[in-house]
């Protein structure tokens, strides 16, 4: 099967525009909402399962049923049926990678009728888009592709997202979110509906302070403050850090922290590398905003706390870092780690970063 060309910029808008159809009320007959990013196929199914039809009508009218329980029969037969009363007759199948043979599916969406919405939840992967119910579905409905964003996407759809609350979120606020609960929308959408409730009226601005209270996310013990302290070669700090998370090895996984560590030094290479061209090749050195397209940032405060670390490092000394980072990665998982759990290998990873 071909690889999906989409990004994770386009499932977001296409989200985006979905769901203003289905609040304007504007349904097509056939929903296939597939992808590994369960997040907005979820989202999107519960809008549509609470919008179609009036609580009234749904007791007669909405069908749930579920792929491994099911046979595609049984659902071509299911949407095939008049609606009770009502407009429209809405079947959900939910968890449809498990359906087995679902191409017959086919069976129905190539005529499916004007009274039916078919909600078709495939999460996980996609259908195949070679087969003939993929291109029906593409032809006489909608099909949404739900990617899964990278490490360095999350950081903009969070504050996307807050913005939608009508708040702000600082920095560390977000980075404290993104490095604790990884790319996981789903989980930090939650942790955010919490985080937002229980704020005080007339809040405009998601704090460091506030994640910590709420969240359970030490403002100081984290990943965004490790960072901070292995840029700014203050070993006794990121020592300390170090220690904490290896007392608390679930709250503070190692993978997440290499992680953080390696997009930090891979933007100080990037930019040491931008200054190396303009010193020696004559390149002009990008403005901040051009830098901040080519970091995948969103801050100019960022950028310029970028530019200020980077010149406190040596680029020959960032590449062996690097190294080590992936190095620790491939231990992280259990290769070549021998008898040492998390906590040992993160102090060993520093101590051979602070020795560069």
């Amino acid at each position: 099967m071909a690889k999906s060309t989409l990004k994770f910029k386009d499932s977001v808008a296409a989200f985006e525009q979905l769901k203003a159809q289905i609040a304007a009320r504007k349904f097509a007959p056939i929903y296939l909402l597939m992808g590994e990013e369960s997040y907005f196929i979820d989202v999107l199914c519960d809008a549509l399962s609470s919008s179609i039809l009036s609580p009234a009508e749904q007791a007669f009218n909405q069908i749930t049923v579920y792929g491994k329980d099911s046979d595609a029969g049984q659902i071509v037969n299911l949407c095939r049926q008049m609606p009770m009363m009502g407009s429209y007759e809405v079947i959900i199948l939910k968890e449809a990678q498990q359906l087995r043979n679902i191409e017959k599916l086919s069976h129905y969406t190539s005529k499916p009728q004007a009274s039916t919405i078919l909600i078709i939840c495939h999460k996980e992967k996609n259908v195949d888009k070679r087969s003939a119910f993929y291109k029906q579905c593409a032809s006489a409905g909608v099909v949404f592709e739900s990617i899964r964003p990278r490490d360095y996407e999350i950081g903009s759809w969070l504050t996307q997202f807050v913005a939608q609350k009508g708040l702000r979120i600082n920095d560390k606020a977000r980075q404290m979110l993104t490095d604790h609960l990884g790319c996981d929308i789903s989980k930090i959408s939650n942790e955010l509906d919490k985080l937002i409730v229980s704020l005080p009226q007339g809040t405009t601005e998601v704090t460091d302070v506030e994640v910590e209270m709420k969240v359970g996310i030490s403002k100081e013990f984290n990943n965004f403050e490790l960072c901070n302290a292995v840029a700014t070669k203050d070993v006794a700090r990121a020592m300390r850090i170090a220690d904490h998370f290896a007392r608390n090895p679930k709250d503070n996984p190692l993978l997440l922290t290499i992680m953080a560590l390696f997009g930090q030094f891979r933007d100080i290479f990037i930019v040491n590398y931008l200054r190396w061209l303009n010193k020696h090749k004559g390149v002009p050195f990008p403005d901040d905003m051009e830098l901040m397209r080519t970091l995948k940032k969103s801050n100019v405060f960022v950028i310029k706390e970028i530019k200020q670390l980077s010149a406190q490092w040596n680029n020959r000394k960032v590449f062996n870092i690097l190294g080590l980072l992936r190095q620790y990665d491939g231990k992280s998982k259990g290769i070549d780690a021998g008898a040492s759990n998390d906590g040992e290998l993160l102090r060993e990873l520093l101590l051979k970063i602070f020795m560069e």
